[in-house]
């Protein structure tokens, strides 16, 4: 046992051991090492699915902490008085943790450094949430970057480091300090009796990640651009999940994408692409916040979509019922897995937001209730570029045709038929789950017939063509 004064590692949206700067650099402090984890706003204020994931993901983090002779810590409250208090109790004489880059963390996260330096209390934030720090990357003339792909030949021959190994051993204190019980914060209350369906859908943890990515690497990187359109496939390396709550560091996906080039896996340059594109994201949050809760073209704040969510047609998108069935298969799939094939995110957005001519905001936050991959910069990016008043040369004329997307991206039907129940005499049970997971006063049933389109294609196509031509901006 050290005889030094312990760290404590604030343990946020990083529940890995591995290619973990904060855990790393405490344990080469020389003292105990104190895991915490503090529900704070940010926790309280995540939508149902994420914070059910989260739930699950701190189970599994904090059995591999035991598994390295340590534990987690569980405190609840302002973070501004939580951590000097446990520094207080534990004789701690540094923190560090991991940073975050949304506004709320920032803020946080600056106001607890300075209480912490200003009592003599050595303060740390360290990188790994993104490849490259969204300050680090600048264009030619010294701004950001606003559009994608000139970023992505930026940042595309930059180094980065390989991945770090996970520590053998961590150093415990003579005593702990108390902890919450996890099972007392009832984080995946809300869920109801959907945990249960969506928990089939769901590994959490840092190994199931690399095992998840081993596979991928191993049998579908080299097909990756050509396939991971297709709805049906299991194409995708479907690590939006574990980034999201760094059960794995983008560092590793990037370092297996670059081996995958070398040894001439075709679709290995388009995964590294889809990494730069979560940092993109990334990028235009940290310079401007507004992409979270405004139109980041700000000319389009006078854009006349509606913003009742009472509407009869904001019901049917948000039960599945609107007819169209490639939109209503994907939200199936949303909430019974707790994810969506990119691209129905797509396509479910555009009709939204083109064909329904709902405000993006509303598609936003039921994604952001949703989503067990739930990522503020990701969403808040997609969710605008879809719908036009985010970063793109040619935003709004993009309107995706549901039943011409559908033909190509799902010819056989096999997207609709695993997720859409009405009209098979016997149904999958992945379309079964739905309405076993949906909430019971919305009194659906697999038996009831399917909907009208609620807006038809041509329809709605040519309402949001006309908007946009009138448009007062």
């Amino acid at each position: 046992m050290s005889e030094q004064s312990p760290v404590i590692v604030w343990i946020r949206r990083d529940l890995r051991l591995s290619d973990h700067a904060a855990l790393a650099a405490a344990v080469a402090r020389g003292g105990p090492v104190i895991p915490v984890f503090l529900r704070d706003h940010t926790v309280d204020g995540l939508g149902t699915a994420p914070k059910w994931r989260l739930d699950q993901g701190l189970r599994v983090f904090a059995k591999a902490l035991e598994e390295k002779g340590s534990r987690l810590i569980l405190r609840a409250g302002p973070a501004r008085e939580v951590i000097p208090a446990l520094v207080a109790a534990t004789g701690a004489r540094a923190v560090y943790w991991m940073r975050a880059y949304d506004p709320a963390s920032v803020e946080r996260d600056t106001d607890v450094k300075s209480a912490l330096k200003e009592a003599g209390i050595e303060a740390r934030s360290f990188a790994g949430h993104l490849l490259f720090e969204p300050w680090d990357v600048e264009t030619q003339q010294g701004g950001y970057y606003k559009v994608y792909s000139p970023m992505w030949r930026a940042v595309k021959d930059r180094e980065v480091p390989e991945p770090a190994a996970a520590p053998a051993h961590l150093p415990a204190p003579a005593t702990w300090p108390d902890s919450a019980a996890l099972d007392d914060w009832q984080l995946g209350a809300a869920m109801n009796r959907g945990a249960a369906v969506l928990a089939k859908h769901v590994q959490p943890g840092e190994a199931a990640a690399q095992a998840k990515l081993g596979q991928f690497a191993a049998h579908r990187i080299d097909a990756y651009k050509q396939d991971r359109d297709l709805l049906a496939e299991d194409a995708t390396s479907g690590m939006s999940e574990y980034l999201s709550l760094g059960e794995i560091s983008p560092a590793r996906l990037w370092h297996v994408g670059l081996r995958a080039m070398a040894e001439g896996k075709a679709g290995a340059e388009h995964f590294l692409k889809e990494l730069v594109w979560r940092e993109f994201s990334y990028h235009l949050m940290w310079h401007t916040p507004r992409l979270l809760t405004d139109n980041w073209r700000e000319e389009w704040g006078g854009f006349p979509w509606r913003t009742d969510r009472r509407l009869r047609e904001v019901t049917a998108w948000q039960q599945a019922r609107t007819g169209m069935a490639v939109v209503d298969a994907a939200l199936r799939e949303m909430y019974v897995t707790g994810r969506m094939h990119n691209r129905a995110r797509m396509i479910v957005a555009s009709y939204l937001t083109k064909h329904m001519m709902i405000h993006w905001k509303i598609g936003l936050d039921w994604f952001e209730d949703c989503l067990v991959d739930w990522d503020p910069a990701s969403n808040a990016l997609g969710w605008q570029w879809v719908a036009g008043s985010g970063p793109d040369a040619a935003p709004y004329f993009r309107v995706f045709n549901p039943e011409t997307q559908q033909k190509k991206f799902d010819p056989d039907n096999a997207y609709l038929k695993r997720w859409l129940a009405e009209g098979q005499r016997t149904p999958p049970q992945t379309a079964l789950d739905y309405f076993e997971a949906v909430p019971r006063s919305w009194g659906l049933s697999p038996q009831d017939p399917y909907p009208r389109p609620i807006v038809g294609t041509d329809e709605g196509r040519q309402a949001a063509l006309h908007a946009y031509e009138t448009r007062e901006f």
